[in-house]
C-alpha cells in the first residue's frame, strides 16, 4: 500500500468511525428522552427507570473485555461491522417492548451488542495509525461521543414529538444499519493481532495472554478513576432530562435545545485532551486527571446550587469539560504504553470500569430519587464519585517503564 492510499484509507477509517460513534451515542441517548413517555405509558416510577437505563449498561460493560479480545485476534473490521448491525436491530426492537421486563431484556442485549464497539474502534485506530499518533487520534476518536450525545437531543426530540417514542426507535435502528454497509463497503480489512501499518505481525506465540494485563496496576487504576467520573457521565447523561423536566420544570422541547449546550464543551476537551496530554504532560498524565476530576466535583457542586437554569447549563458545561480530559486520558495512555496486540483488550479494560458505572450510577439514582423524592442526595452521590477519582489519581505512576515491550 502506498503512503498516499495509506493516508486515504486511515482518513476515510476515521470519519467512518467518528460518524458510528456519533450514532451509537444518538441510539442510547434515545432512551433517556423517551423516559418520560415510557414512564407514562407502563405506569414506572423512578426506580424502574433507573434499571432500564442500567440495563444497557450491565450488558455494554461485560462485552468491553471479549470485544477487545476480539478485535486483537480477528482485526476491527468485522467486530465493528457486527456491533453496528446488532446494537441497530436492538434499537428498533425496543419499540416492540410491551411491559418492564421486556424493556430491560431488550435494553441489556442492545447493551451486549453495542458492548464491543469501542475497543474495536480503538484497535481500528491502531491498525491505521503509527504509534506516535494514536494517543492523539484515540481522543479525537472518543470526542465523537460528546458530538453524538449534542446532536441526539436535536435529532431525537423532534422525532419522539412527532412519530411518537417507537416509530422513533424504528427510525434510528434503520439507519444504523444503512451505515453498516457504508462501513462494510469503504473500510478495507486491515489485519488481525499484532499486525501494525506497516504489516509488521508478532508471532501467535508472543502475544500477551490476557493475565498479563490483568496484572498490571496501572490499568486496574485507570479503570478505579474512569469508574469514578463515568458516574458522573452516566449519571448526568441519563437523569438530566427528567431532572430538567421534573425537578426545574422545563418541557420536552426546551430540554431538547438546551441539552445538547454542556456536550459542545466535551467534544472540544476530549478532541485536544490527547494533544493536552502528550504535550504538556508527557509521563505526568497523574496531575492532569488529579486536576480534572477535582474541578469536575467543583463545578458539578455548583452546578447543583445554581439558581437559573443559565447558570446551571454553565456550570453543567464546566463539568462535562473537565470530566472529558479524563476520558481522553484513560484511554489514550494505553495506545501510547500498549504493545499493538494489546491495544484492544488494553483499552477494554479501562472502559470496563466506565461502563459499570453506566449500569452503577443510573439506577443508584434512580433509587435515591424515588426514596428521597428530589435529586439532591443524587447530586451528593456524585460528588463523592469525583473524589473516588481524585484519591485513586493520585497513586499512579506513568513514568514507569512501558507496559509491554514490542516483541522482536
Amino acid at each position: 500500500m502506498t503512503d498516499l492510499s495509506s493516508r486515504k484509507t486511515s482518513i476515510i477509517a476515521f470519519v467512518l468511525l467518528y460518524i458510528a460513534y456519533c450514532i451509537s451515542y444518538i441510539d442510547r441517548a434515545a432512551i433517556s428522552l423517551a423516559l418520560a413517555q415510557i414512564g407514562k405509558d407502563f405506569n414506572l416510577q423512578a426506580a424502574d427507570l433507573g434499571i432500564v437505563i442500567s440495563a444497557f449498561f450491565l450488558g455494554y460493560a461485560a462485552m468491553q473485555v471479549p470485544g477487545g479480545w476480539l478485535s486483537d485476534r480477528f482485526g476491527s473490521k468485522y467486530v465493528v461491522i457486527v456491533t453496528i448491525v446488532m446494537w441497530s436491530l436492538f434499537t428498533a426492537f425496543t419499540s416492540l417492548a410491551w411491559s418492564l421486563t421486556s424493556l430491560i431484556a431488550i435494553r441489556f442485549i442492545f447493551g451486549i451488542a453495542e458492548g464491543a464497539f469501542p475497543p474495536a474502534s480503538i484497535r481500528a485506530i491502531a491498525e491505521v495509525f503509527k504509534k506516535d499518533s494514536r494517543p492523539k487520534m484515540a481522543a479525537l476518536l472518543l470526542s465523537s461521543n460528546y458530538a453524538g450525545s449534542m446532536v441526539a437531543p436535536l435529532i431525537m426530540a423532534p422525532l419522539i414529538l412527532w412519530l411518537g417514542w417507537r416509530h422513533a426507535f424504528n427510525t434510528i435502528g434503520i439507519a444504523g444499519i444503512v451505515f453498516a454497509v457504508i462501513y462494510f463497503v469503504f473500510v478495507p480489512y486491515l489485519g488481525r493481532s499484532g499486525q501494525t501499518k506497516a504489516g509488521a505481525a508478532a508471532k501467535p506465540e508472543s502475544r500477551a495472554p490476557m493475565r498479563e494485563l490483568m496484572k498490571n496496576p496501572l490499568l486496574w487504576q485507570l479503570m478505579v478513576v474512569w469508574f469514578g467520573l463515568s458516574c458522573v457521565n452516566k449519571g448526568l447523561d441519563s437523569w438530566m432530562p427528567l431532572y430538567l423536566l421534573q425537578q426545574r420544570g422545563l418541557d420536552l422541547k426546551t430540554v431538547g435545545i438546551v441539552a445538547p449546550i454542556p456536550f459542545v464543551m466535551a467534544t472540544i476537551a476530549t478532541a485536544i485532551g490527547g494533544w493536552v496530554m502528550t504535550t504538556f504532560f508527557d509521563e505526568r498524565e497523574k496531575y492532569l486527571l488529579i486536576g480534572s476530576s477535582a474541578l469536575t466535583g467543583i463545578f458539578l457542586y455548583a452546578m447543583y446550587k445554581a439558581e437559573t437554569i443559565t447558570v446551571l447549563i454553565a456550570y453543567q458545561s464546566l463539568v462535562y469539560f473537565f470530566k472529558s480530559f479524563v476520558l481522553a486520558a484513560v484511554v489514550a495512555l494505553p495506545t501510547k504504553l500498549l504493545r499493538d496486540d494489546q491495544i484492544g483488550s488494553g483499552v477494554g479494560m479501562v472502559n470496563l470500569g466506565g461502563q459499570s458505572a453506566g449500569f452503577v450510577a443510573p439506577a443508584a439514582i434512580g433509587f435515591i430519587v424515588t426514596g428521597t423524592g428530589s435529586f439532591d442526595a443524587a447530586f451528593g452521590f456524585l460528588v463523592a464519585m469525583t473524589a473516588l477519582s481524585v484519591v485513586v489519581a493520585t497513586t499512579i505512576n506513568t513514568a514507569q517503564p512501558r507496559l509491554a515491550q514490542q516483541p522482536a
